[in-house]
């Protein structure tokens, strides 16, 4: 798999400009695009139009709002674009922005050729992306998640909503010209058909454009959940050392024996697959699960180096300017022999991708290659994620939805140590200080401004 970094991508900018109408699934995609952008070190932004919609137009507007004819809504709707590209170009210049993406309809060539004119006049790189649906299952259940999530309906009753909602679809239908491989053959584009069952992909030219092609062919917008657990406490983990392959201990050894029913709590009779890393304490953590199981490498837990099967105390005693480095850069520090949390996410780029083609999967690992899973997830910024507390004995639950992913955390009633390290001290254990509280939220998900 490929990886760079904003200096590799020189001085491409591009614009991921999103087509289609309500419910396709464009919100959910977009704020995708930017998770696994950013995620890789590519400085990525959405620019979601309905936002600077609910800026100046009613809070909650009815279908009537969105019907052409509606000169006042028109006019709205209009104004929010203009602000949302203005703001867009002014993240491209002033901050250095590499991919940014336009969460709208963008549902008229009138509209799309706007955008293209501005763009090419500003030297940014247009690639139009459109969501095109007529699956009504997959429609339905897509409104379902909308009328639930967005603040246009927020406080609604749900069948008003949804009745709302099909009208505000029609509306847009009058008027919607989807992307054409005839006359747009001058566009980059790439249209999904029913998420990714079929996808045309036309123009892409640069290695960014189709890392971002590649990554939304593996998307699906099925509703799905996805389950971490750190492996139980281990004969390391109780002596304090870092790394290694140890056996659990027997605290560990009970939490494994747990597991299966606070599973089965929170996934009912989801059929799921058991994914966990060839460590010896992973595969003993799901030894008592009754569902498929499958090894991967990329889960290894973060490799220490000259570190390995040492404590913290140990490090700091024998290797005080490795100690205080990776205090000071903790995402970026690799362990001399070993790994930085970068090298990580490198490596569990397959391991995303085959994660975004899957429906409902438990992932059983370590404490440094679940903070990137979730750091992926929840968009939580790389120099915070490598200080989240993520503690043994407990299985956190993710749902993907629109408009951000919902997380539910289930303590096991199972004592465990605490292998959490703060900033500046070889101890382990969380205080209750500001700086750890913070962490905390982010596991909880909070966002990271919290």
């Amino acid at each position: 798999m490929g990886f760079y970094t904003v200096s590799n991508v020189e001085d491409m900018r591009i614009c991921v400009v999103m087509v289609g109408l309500p419910a396709r699934g464009k919100s959910f995609i977009s704020q995708k695009i930017v998770r696994y952008l950013s995620w890789l070190s590519i400085k990525a932004k959405c620019f979601n139009v309905g936002t600077y919609r609910r800026k100046v137009g009613p809070a909650h507007p009815d279908a009537d709002f969105f019907d052409p004819s509606n000169k006042e809504g028109s006019q709205v709707r209009q104004n929010a674009v203009t602000e949302a590209v203005k703001d867009m170009m002014a993240w491209f210049s002033e901050e250095n922005g590499v991919v940014a993406i336009l969460d709208a309809t963008n549902s008229t060539k009138e509209r799309r050729r706007w955008v293209l004119k501005l763009c090419r006049e500003n030297a940014i790189e247009p690639m139009f992306l459109e969501s095109w649906c007529d699956d009504k299952e997959l429609i339905l259940r897509n409104i379902s998640d909308v009328k639930t999530s967005s603040p246009d309906y927020e406080g609604i009753d749900p069948e008003v909503a949804t009745k709302d909602f099909l009208r505000r679809i029609s509306n847009y239908e009058k008027v919607y010209e989807p992307l054409d491989s005839d006359c747009d053959k001058d566009l980059t584009f790439v249209k999904l058909i029913n998420v990714a069952q079929e996808v045309i992909v036309n123009g892409i030219q640069s290695y960014l454009e189709s890392r971002v092609v590649f990554y939304v062919m593996n998307l699906h917008i099925r509703p799905r959940c996805i389950w971490l657990s750190r492996h139980g406490e281990s004969v390391y983990n109780v002596e304090k050392k870092i790394g290694g392959d140890s056996s659990l201990s027997p605290r560990g050894l009970q939490y494994a024996e747990k597991l299966p029913e606070i599973v089965r709590k929170s996934a009912g009779d989801v059929n799921l697959t058991v994914w966990t890393s060839t460590l010896c304490r992973t595969q003993q953590t799901a030894q008592h699960l009754p569902y498929k199981q499958l090894q991967w490498k990329a889960l290894d837990e973060l490799d220490a180096g000259v570190c390995d099967g040492m404590t913290y105390e140990e490090i700091e005693e024998k290797y005080p300017e490795d100690f205080k480095a990776r205090d000071d850069d903790k995402y970026e520090y690799r362990y001399p022999g070993g790994e930085s949390y970068r090298d990580v996410v490198i490596r569990l780029e397959p391991i995303i991708m085959e994660l975004e083609r899957q429906e409902n999967i438990l992932i059983v690992t370590h404490q440094a290659v679940l903070r990137c899973i979730y750091a992926y997830f929840m968009n939580v910024p790389q120099e915070e994620s490598p200080w989240m507390s993520i503690p043994l004995h407990t299985l956190i639950r993710l749902e993907p939805r629109a408009y951000g992913t919902e997380v539910t955390r289930i303590k096991a009633d199972i004592p465990a140590v605490s292998t959490y390290k703060e900033k500046g001290t070889s101890k382990l254990g969380e205080s209750s200080s500001d700086a750890t509280a913070k962490f905390r939220n982010l596991l909880n998900g909070a966002p990271p401004s919290a």
